[in-house]
């Protein structure tokens, strides 16, 4: 370790942990998906508690069993899905800003609801830039690859003024039904109208086969009023994308830039935060945006 330096080390990195900021966004032309934080509320959150800038990089943490140590002391705060936090073995609450001293360890074990945790360190993970983005992008490999056991994160330095609080007041991800709301299109003329109403009154359950690309869902087939090939076309965060089998895809952060299945509807981009959440077995409804 350079004399100086701040790092964290990673001891267990658990299911998946990865490295994200705030993305990539205007690449899609080069064929390059935006990424970033699944859930950016969350994460920019993390970052405030710190003091950091917003979209400074931090760790995206699936399902808890991240075990980190601090080689230099640091001031840590973790939010998102709420997993029981421990600090050398003491237990202390999320969404609040903790300093850990040096050779410290922190641990997330797996949240009581919710799939993915935050964890912003004051001076922003350092690691190196690709294509101007520390983000990892799981489906096409571009940025820094998921974090395993052994790796040693740089630190930034503070900057800026640590921020006076103790506590942020946010509600922990719902563990019933989630309700999103939805523009329709842009290829809804592609289906029959039952399947709009099947759509939004519908209840749709989160699948096994879900990660930061997209959450695969079972519910009401979504029956198609055509029977041509759809040419690929540019896909959004938030896209609803109908396979042949007429079960939605809600594709998420690392989704692709292009689709070849037709798009229902887009969920509001205030609430894929809340779908990134969302766990398998867990159940959404869909509502027409606007209406309550």
């Amino acid at each position: 370790m350079n004399p100086g330096s701040r790092q964290l080390r990673i001891l267990d990195p658990g299911p998946l942990t990865t490295v994200q900021d705030a993305g990539r966004p205007g690449l899609a032309h080069l064929g390059i998906g935006t990424s970033g934080a699944a859930d950016r509320g969350s994460y920019r959150l993390a970052n405030r508690l710190v003091g950091n800038r917003e979209d400074e990089a931090a760790l995206e943490v699936t399902l808890g069993g991240l075990v980190v140590r601090a080689d230099h002391d640091l001031l840590i705060a973790v939010t998102g899905a709420p997993c029981p936090l421990t600090v050398a073995e003491i237990g202390y609450g999320i969404n609040s800003p903790i300093s850990v001293m040096a050779g410290q360890q922190v641990g997330l074990r797996s949240p009581v609801s919710g799939m993915r945790s935050y964890l912003a360190v004051r001076g922003g993970i350092r690691v190196p830039e690709v294509l101007g983005s520390r983000s990892t992008d799981t489906l096409s490999a571009v940025g820094p690859d998921p974090l395993a056991g052994g790796d040693v994160l740089p630190i930034g330095w503070p900057y800026g003024a640590q921020p006076e609080l103790d506590l942020a007041a946010v509600a922990a991800p719902a563990e019933t039904d989630l309700t999103l709301s939805v523009r329709p299109g842009p290829r809804d003329d592609w289906f029959t109208s039952a399947a709009m109403h099947d759509l939004l009154e519908g209840r749709y359950e989160v699948t096994g086969e879900s990660n930061r690309v997209g959450m695969r869902l079972s519910g009401p087939e979504l029956k198609r009023s055509r029977t041509g090939e759809l040419p690929s076309e540019g896909t959004v965060t938030g896209a609803l994308q109908v396979s042949p089998s007429g079960q939605p895809t809600l594709f998420l952060a690392d989704h692709p830039v292009t689709g070849g299945y037709p798009v229902i509807a887009v969920v509001a981009r205030a609430d894929v935060d809340r779908a990134a959440q969302a766990r398998p077995g867990q159940h959404l409804r869909f509502r027409l945006a606007g209406r309550g």
